[in-house]
């Protein structure tokens, strides 16, 4: 399980501004699969925190990483089926 020893760090971020999206990838019994979690990095005194609540202008922002992150999955999941079909010789 050589994936183990990533799975503390995600595989791919995003970020504009102080939004992020960190995708985590998953294996499962169907595949790998792909999470994100968002969050608002702000700084609290010297020391720089994180949070997954979200003020009204950090929405555009949010919109924008989402669509991103699911650009990036989604590009991702395309070039795995199109590595995979490689191999297969029927039409």
């Amino acid at each position: 399980m050589a994936k183990n020893s990533k799975s503390n760090r995600p595989v791919h971020e995003i970020r504009m501004g102080r939004v992020r999206a960190a995708i985590w990838e998953n294996d499962t019994q169907n595949g790998t699969r792909h999470n994100v979690t968002l969050s608002r990095l702000y700084k609290d005194g010297d020391e720089w925190k994180d949070s997954t609540s979200f003020g009204r202008d950090d929405l555009p922002l949010v919109e924008k990483v989402a669509a991103q992150a699911h650009a990036w999955i989604y590009s991702l999941s395309r070039n795995e089926e199109r590595d995979n079909s490689k191999g297969d010789d029927s039409f």
